[in-house]
């Protein structure tokens, strides 16, 4: 009798010495991504370096070599000018004070309006829910002469009220908070209305705390919006006490320092302005990205 041998099976290892033959191709893939996210990184940091170095030069360095990111020498003498030298300090604690205002009464404002469209029953919410939806596609400088007409025809044209009162509401802040509570289970809500809870308790004490990264999201968009808002005060004031940062920052590079094009001053004060943004997206980009991440979840 015979018996055949057993059949053996022969592995062959790919000619690239890696599994599969793909981690070359795998790692050169990596390497090009990286590159390229490196390189468009630095064409939009290049004009925040050229801003903070021409902040730091003398006046004929910065006019010879605005493109240079190396001040030679260092002068700090521009910041001095610009605290004793212009009205910025009265031009920051205006837009403190509207950036605060505006942005506590959105957040307030916007969370309720939200709410009362993800929630309440009434007539015509899908019509309110709809025009809310259609503001957001009218671009905002169309709106600016019927701004002007209606605070005029209020009387509060050139005031602080002028200022803080058109933007306490926006249409977008409204759509992200009722997008973010109609993710909200009812169920939630539900055992709260049981226990005797009433509609403003449920959405204070229940609702509210659950939605902190939306809220944390429209701080930063609203504090953001308002502090950088530059063609609402052209139609709001007039009176150079009531000038934001915006508005003042616009006043200096539209000529009236003088001749010379005085860029140290300029793009200081433009730094200045910066850092309050800045400072604010740095401390909360983790709960921002984490609520931008939750939204796309949830879809």
């Amino acid at each position: 009798m015979t018996v055949a041998a057993p059949h053996r099976r022969e592995h062959r290892q790919p000619a690239s010495g890696a599994p599969g033959g793909r981690a070359p191709r795998g790692l050169a893939t990596t390497f090009v991504g990286y590159a390229i996210l490196v390189f468009f990184g630095l064409v939009f940091l290049y004009p925040f370096v050229i801003q903070i170095a021409n902040s730091v030069k003398t006046e004929p360095d910065a006019a010879a070599n605005p493109l240079s990111p190396v001040p030679d020498p260092v002068d700090l003498t521009s910041f001095q000018r610009i605290v004793e030298g212009t009205a910025f300090p009265l031009w920051l604690g205006n837009s403190l004070l509207v950036t605060v205002l505006v942005t506590l009464g959105r957040v307030l404002l916007d969370s309720l309006a939200g709410y009362a469209l993800a929630r309440l029953r009434f007539a015509g919410r899908g019509a309110v829910f709809a025009a809310i939806v259609a503001v957001l596609a009218v671009p905002g400088v169309v709106l600016l002469i019927p701004k002007f007409l209606v605070l005029n025809q209020l009387g509060i044209y050139n005031s602080y009220a002028a200022l803080i009162v058109p933007l306490l509401a926006d249409a977008a802040g409204v759509f992200i908070m009722k997008q973010f509570f109609d993710s909200i289970p009812r169920s939630v809500e539900e055992a709260a209305r049981i226990d005797g809870a009433g509609t403003f308790r449920i959405f204070r004490s229940v609702v509210l705390p659950m939605a902190k990264p939306a809220l944390i999201t429209l701080t930063i968009l609203s504090f953001q919006g308002s502090w950088n808002e530059f063609p609402h005060s052209l139609v709001a004031v007039q009176d150079p006490a009531l000038f934001t940062l915006p508005r003042g920052l616009a006043d200096l590079v539209s000529g009236s320092l003088g001749a010379g094009t005085q860029y140290p001053l300029k793009l200081g004060a433009a730094l200045l302005a910066t850092i309050p943004v800045a400072v604010l997206f740095v401390v909360f980009q983790r709960y921002f990205v984490r609520g931008a991440n939750e939204g796309v979840d949830k879809e």
